[in-house]
C-alpha cells in the first residue's frame, strides 16, 4: 500500500508525524539509497532508512504513561549523552515508541509514549485543544491582580502571547504558593514563561494531566500501559474539533 513517508515513519513509532517531517529535511531518511523528500510517497517494496537503519517491523498500538522524574531529557536519543526518558520503560518497547509532546529537564510528571503517531500529531496540535494540567510550586508573592494578567496573556517572548486555559491558586504560604495551570498550547517552557512573566520563580513543576489521562499516583520513574478505557478517552480526546 503506498503512503506518504512521515506517516509511515508515524506509524513505525520513529517519531511522531511532526518529528518525522524533521528528520526528512535534515537528510537523515532515504528511501532506496537517495535522500528522501516531504511528501514523498513510498510503498512496501521500498527500502527506508533512517540515520542508516530500517524502521521498526510494523507493531499493534502501544499507549504508556510515565511518571516523568527530574533529570531526564524527553527525547528518543540525546545527542550530549544525558539520560533520556526511554531509559525508563521497558527496554523491548524502546525502539517502537516515541514520547508525545514535552517536559523539560527539571520538570515531572505524566508523560505519554506511543508508536501511533496520527495519533500524537492530533493531540499535540492547538486545533483539538487538549489540555494539560500542571501544578506549580513557586517562591514570590502573588497577589490577585498578578492572575488575572495571566488569564489574559501575556508576552513572553516579542510577538508571543502565552494565554492558559485556566490558572488558579491552590495554597499559598508566606513566601510561596501552589498553582493549578491548564494549558491547550504547546509553547517551549510555556508554565515556567508564565511564571516569571507574573513574577513568580517556579521551584518545581509537576504535569498531572495529559486530556483524559491522570497521572495517579504512578510513582516516580514508573510506567504502565493505558487501560482500554484511557485509550478510548484519548482517541476521542484527538478528534475534537
Amino acid at each position: 500500500m503506498d503512503v506518504r513517508l512521515q506517516r509511515l515513519l508515524a506509524s513505525r513509532g520513529v517519531a511522531s508525524r511532526r518529528r518525522s517531517e524533521d528528520l526528512i529535511r535534515q537528510g537523515r531518511v532515504t528511501v532506496n539509497g537517495q535522500p528522501a523528500h516531504l511528501g514523498q510517497v513510498v510503498s512496501n517494496d521500498d527500502m527506508v532508512l533512517v540515520d542508516g537503519r530500517p524502521l521498526p517491523p510494523p507493531t499493534d498500538d502501544i499507549y504508556l504513561m510515565l511518571h516523568k522524574p527530574p533529570g531526564y531529557v524527553v527525547t528518543k536519543h540525546d545527542p550530549g549523552g544525558r539520560p533520556t526518558v526511554m531509559a525508563l520503560i521497558p527496554a523491548r518497547l524502546r525502539a517502537n515508541v516515541f514520547p508525545v509532546g514535552r517536559l523539560d529537564l527539571a520538570s515531572e510528571g505524566l508523560l505519554l509514549l506511543t508508536n501511533n503517531g496520527e495519533l500524537a500529531n492530533k493531540l499535540l496540535h492547538p486545533s483539538h485543544g487538549v489540555v494539560k494540567t500542571y501544578l506549580v510550586w513557586f517562591s514570590g508573592r502573588l497577589q490577585e491582580p498578578a492572575l488575572a494578567t495571566a488569564r489574559a496573556g501575556v508576552a513572553i517572548e516579542p510577538g508571543v502571547i502565552a494565554k492558559p486555559s485556566a490558572i488558579r491558586l491552590i495554597r499559598k504560604w508566606s513566601r510561596g504558593g501552589l498553582l493549578e495551570v491548564q494549558l491547550a498550547e504547546g509553547k517551549k517552557r510555556e508554565v515556567r514563561r508564565i511564571c516569571e512573566a507574573i513574577g513568580l520563580r517556579v521551584m518545581r513543576l509537576k504535569r498531572v494531566a495529559f486530556g483524559p489521562l491522570r497521572l495517579g499516583d504512578l510513582p516516580a520513574g514508573q510506567s504502565r500501559r493505558l487501560t482500554p478505557a484511557e485509550i478510548r478517552e484519548l482517541r476521542r480526546a484527538g478528534e475534537q474539533p
